[in-house]
């Protein structure tokens, strides 16, 4: 019930991120009392760039792309467009073709249960540093169900199992991946 509420708490914020501009883009503010258009700064101090932000006083370093590996850059390449009330994601080629395939991905462990064995996690793009907080948007994120218990670490973790991208989740994720088992790094 918990594990639930956590990953419905998280694809709320994720879909709010979702509507946040580029973090590369200035966005205009109010214009101000003598006409001119001031220009807010852009929010790459904010939220940073990619599928979440990874804050530079961080004791990790950024996850680096491996051969094997699917990269966070190829999963955070999904954009999304309005339908009546809600965003749906749109996934590009690259991305629907690791639909139901074997794969390894790498990321931060995110618990969803209590114990430091883990069968049901999300693995993020960049670590979190707050319990409370969501590292990343629905793009950095994959909901993982694995086969064996998983120990909880800080460090990245490397998994493989069958993804599912997702057009239509009621938790709003993006990606799931089943019958996971963990990976040593090469």
């Amino acid at each position: 019930m918990m594990a639930a509420w956590w990953v419905a708490s998280m694809a709320m914020v994720g879909a709010a991120m979702a509507q946040t501009p580029a973090a590369s883009q200035t966005t205009p503010a109010a214009p101000a009392a003598s006409g001119a258009q001031v220009l807010s700064p852009p929010l790459s101090g904010v939220l940073g760039s990619g599928p979440g932000y990874h804050d530079p006083r961080s004791p990790f370093k950024p996850l680096q792309d491996k051969e094997g590996v699917v990269s966070w850059s190829v999963l955070s390449s999904v954009t999304t467009r309005p339908e009546r009330n809600r965003l749906v994601p749109v996934f590009p080629k690259p991305v629907q073709a690791l639909n139901n395939q074997t794969v390894k991905v790498q990321g931060f462990m995110m618990p969803l249960e209590p114990g430091d064995k883990q069968k049901h996690f999300l693995l993020s793009s960049v670590p979190t540093s707050c319990t409370f907080c969501v590292p990343a948007g629905p793009e950095g994120l994959v909901e993982v169900k694995t086969l064996t218990p998983v120990k909880y670490t800080l460090e990245p973790v490397m998994v493989e199992g069958k993804l599912a991208v997702l057009s239509k989740d009621p938790y709003g994720l993006y990606y799931r991946m089943v019958g996971a088992q963990p990976v040593s790094a090469p």
